[in-house]
């Protein structure tokens, strides 16, 4: 295998200015910028040829033509030589080295042809300044240490895979405006996906201008781990060659740069080498950018040629059975449309797919009636995927063509869509069928073809759209709801149509289900009524229609209080104003109105709660015989709502609230006073109130009596321990209130009372006493001439709201609020005296007595 070989000793030891090498690497290594020398190669096996770019691994047998592209002008003569090898203990023979004169005429217009030999597992080509005996020095230098030359091989064909990926990705994103920040991290996001990098994140930190440049600039992109270029580079070796990818993937090898990663191969170079050195030599790494049949060659160091001279070191695919690229979907439950005008096929796991050109002729393999379709597809990482072609043209489809395909009726169906009503909310029914059908990436890698992944595709538009079961679209906020289809993946666009003519654009992404997907509309501005989801698909003229309703904030259930022998039950939530009836078992409750009877036939009415949106009380039919329930039931309450929707509740039967009944009570009466109050109920603000109580159950001694006006604004507890109660017996109590001390002098009106138990479980609120201020009349005068009206004086009249000579009142004296005097003048009394209306309390007649005393003269 060897050509013209050239005399002279002068390589002698050559490869070990290597160590001059690796010095000038750690001064800048990161940095492969110099335009080297250019080969042209192609291979053929079996007839058939391909360039070099399209070459990822070679195989015994196969024919490498090799011509070195150098410029007519070129004044020093370069020695091409090309050395197989075949493992790291087994030297080659002399005859697996060939030596080409690039400057010999015939090599320069016709290149060189060497066959591939049996059992030779590496290929590597060394460019060489012409010197006497460079040749067999070479060739005995790779003999004696085959094992440096095997892993070297290995490091700059893993090198030149890094290499690409970071180079694609820096290509690429110079592609986007640098003012388009989404558009930037997208791609980003994509880039990084099929090429397996880690670009910097802190780039999208800085400023929108300097994004782009932060992204590109050295040092900001980390490689991971590629499987497949480190099987295809190391399965020589059985993994030799992991660590340089530990380093390509988490060291800054002997500085920062964008080639930082890769560099480390070069570096592993340096380090097998170092027992084999001249003072003439030093060797050069040269990363290949193959093009075509062009291995475009670029070098770090410049090339010298005086002492020590530089041999360029290149590497050329392995000498192995070929390992197909990994590829997969990028999302296994992702379906692509192919009705879109672009389409493109999620992939990755094979970045070498996506920056070299060892895949080639790819197609998507649509099955169907006869050999199917094939639509020619492009790797494209800007995009992140295969790019077809074109759309594939639309035919029906047999079942029997494909699993899970669409029913033959499908594509007649999406050319004439018809809109869908839908129930408020739709009823959930996943689609019996999907008109999803899958297509199988097929190609050649290499030489070799592959099949690749199976990819769920959909080439109808999708049908029977629906609204996922409990999802109610609420008018006056964002909104989040589900649709399911036979298909989702060709949707163009979701609007929102109102019953007052707007048009929403509502926002979607696929959803975790098969068939469906989440919808996010803003109906903010939307009033309650009916509301039409048009869904625009690619590949239909025509939207689909889902017709729904909108409702109001529905109302939210917290607690439902029922007790045993209750014929009311108190809910809590919000937006309760909504409920229109409650249901447990054959019970039916309604809101009850503003006041509501309590239990107990001698109570006085409870308010319903203050708050009906918040609190509400529910109450059984008028006449209703307390419900049969037992304490510790756990019970299912059905809400009906205002506008059909029905929600429902837990309820556990809480133990019977406390209940008491009055038995008595003692008002006491001040001796001196002249006015007699007409009411029992009434009750002197100055005086105590003792009354006793019947209890249904044993009162306990840990509870309470609690007694306030209607607003509880004035309020106080009774309880055994403080002594305003005392227990007669465990069913009779005695109770004690002095309304002074409790509230003070300016509490009036109707109080009222209820127990409460030691967990604070509240009994029914009963009548009590009503609370009035007297006022203090001191004298009655009246003169001679009974005609004349007399004169009562007193003090705080202004508590007085009327007086009169008759319990009738048909000639009153009625006193103006924020009355100061001390006097009030009337028609002369009866002996008996005269009667009076309280302001606290102006229905009963109260009488007054006062002994009526004659007319004061006046001072003239």
């Amino acid at each position: 295998m060897m050509a013209t070989v050239l005399p002279g000793s002068r390589l002698i030891g050559t490869l070990a200015a290597l160590l001059l090498f690796a010095t000038t690497l750690r001064a800048d290594p990161s940095r492969f910028d110099l335009t080297g020398p250019k080969i042209d190669v192609h291979v053929t096996r079996a007839g058939k040829t391909l360039p070099i770019a399209q070459v990822p691994n070679l195989l015994p047998g196969d024919k490498l033509w090799l011509h070195p592209d150098l410029p007519p002008t070129q004044s020093v003569h370069y020695l091409l030589v090309a050395a197989f090898l075949r493992g790291t203990t087994n030297p080659p023979p002399d005859n697996w080295f060939t030596e080409i004169q690039t400057w010999n005429k015939n090599v320069r217009k016709e290149g060189v042809t060497i066959t591939v030999p049996a059992e030779a597992q590496q290929v590597i080509l060394f460019l060489a300044p012409e010197t006497g005996g460079d040749f067999s020095t070479l060739r005995s230098a790779v003999r004696g240490r085959p094992g440096v030359f095997v892993r070297a091989s290995q490091d700059l064909i893993e090198a030149g895979f890094e290499q690409a990926r970071i180079e694609v990705y820096l290509a690429n994103i110079h592609r986007v405006p640098p003012y388009d920040a989404k558009g930037l991290a997208e791609h980003s996001d994509l880039l990084a996906r099929t090429l397996n990098l880690k670009p910097n994140g802190d780039c999208f930190k800085k400023p929108l201008d300097t994004q782009a440049n932060c992204l590109t600039q050295a040092g900001n992109q980390s490689l991971l781990d590629d499987g497949h270029g480190q099987t295809v580079a190391e399965a020589l070796t059985n993994g030799s060659g992991s660590d340089f990818i530990n380093q390509a993937s988490y060291t800054q090898m002997a500085g920062a740069g964008v080639y930082s990663a890769y560099v480390g191969a070069v570096v592993d170079l340096v380090r097998l080498m170092t027992s084999l050195h001249t003072a003439k030599y030093q060797y050069i790494p040269a990363i290949a950018f193959p093009s075509g049949e062009a291995l475009n060659l670029r070098l770090n160091t410049p090339p010298s040629f005086n002492n020590p001279k530089s041999v360029i070191v290149i590497g050329l695919p392995a000498i192995q059975a070929a390992v197909p690229p990994p590829l997969r979907p990028a999302n296994l439950q992702e379906i692509s449309c192919l009705l879109k005008p672009a389409v493109v096929l999620p992939v990755e796991g094979a970045p070498l797919v996506f920056s070299t050109a060892y895949a080639h002729d790819l197609v998507l393999h649509l099955e169907g009636p006869g050999p199917g379709t094939d639509v020619p597809l492009t790797p494209d990482a800007f995009q992140g995927g295969l790019i077809l072609a074109h759309v594939p043209a639309r035919r029906p489809l047999t079942v029997d063509s494909l699993s899970d395909s669409a029913s033959p009726d499908n594509s007649a169906a999406a050319a004439n869509p018809h809109p869908v009503a839908a129930s408020a909310p739709a009823a959930s029914s996943s689609p019996s069928s999907t008109n999803a059908i899958t297509g199988i990436v097929k190609g050649y890698w290499g030489f070799d073809p592959f099949t690749g992944p199976i990819l769920s595709l959909q080439d109808t538009p999708g049908k029977d759209w629906k609204i996922a079961s409990g999802d109610s679209i609420i008018a006056g906020q964002d909104n989040h709801l589900a649709l399911s289809s036979t298909g989702t993946a060709c949707i163009d666009k979701i609007t929102v149509d109102t019953a007052s003519g707007k048009q929403i654009e509502a926002q979607w992404k696929p959803s975790a289900k098969p068939a469906s997907v989440d919808v996010t509309a803003s109906l903010k501005s939307v009033d309650p009524g009916d509301l039409h989801l048009a869904i625009l698909q690619f590949g239909s003229t025509k939207p689909d229609t889902v017709t729904t309703k909108t409702y109001s904030e529905p109302a939210t259930l917290k607690t439902l209080s029922l007790h045993a022998g209750d014929t009311t039950a108190d809910l809590t939530g919000t937006n309760l104003d909504q409920v229109q009836q409650l249901t447990i078992n054959d019970l039916t409750f309604t809101p009850a109105p503003p006041s509501t009877p309590s239990n107990q036939d001698t109570a006085t009415p409870t308010p319903a709660p203050t708050n009906p949106n918040t609190h509400l009380r529910l109450t059984l039919p008028p006449n209703s015989q307390a419900p049969n329930l037992r304490v510790g039931d756990r019970l299912t309450a059905h809400l009906s709502l205002k506008d059909g929707r029905t929600l429902n509740l837990a309820v556990t039967v809480s133990p019977a609230r406390p209940s008491v009944t009055l038995l008595s009570k003692s008002i006491g009466q001040s001796e001196d006073s002249a006015i007699h109050l007409a009411d029992q109920n009434d009750l002197p603000a100055g005086q105590q109130l003792t009354f006793s109580l019947k209890s249904v159950t044993p009162f306990p001694r840990t509870g309470q009596l609690e007694i306030a006006n209607a607003d509880e604004t004035l309020h106080t507890t009774l309880s055994v321990e403080s002594g305003s109660l005392v227990l007669q017996n465990p069913h009779t109590l005695l109770a004690t209130l002095d309304p002074l001390k409790s509230f003070g002098t300016s509490a009036f009106g109707p109080l009222r009372m209820r127990p409460v138990a030691p967990d604070g479980t509240t009994g029914d609120w009963l009548p009590l006493v009503t609370l009035v201020r007297l006022p203090t009349f001191t004298d009655l005068h009246c003169p001679p001439d009974t005609a004349q009206p007399c004169t009562v004086t007193g003090s705080s009249l202004y508590l007085v709201d009327s007086i009169a000579t008759d319990p009738t009142f048909a000639e009153p004296t009625t006193v103006p609020e924020g009355f100061v005097g001390n006097a009030l003048t009337l028609p002369r009394p009866p002996k008996t005296g005269f009667f009076l209306k309280l302001r606290d309390d102006p229905t009963p007649a109260n009488s007054v007595t006062l002994p009526i005393l004659p007319q004061q003269a006046q001072d003239h």
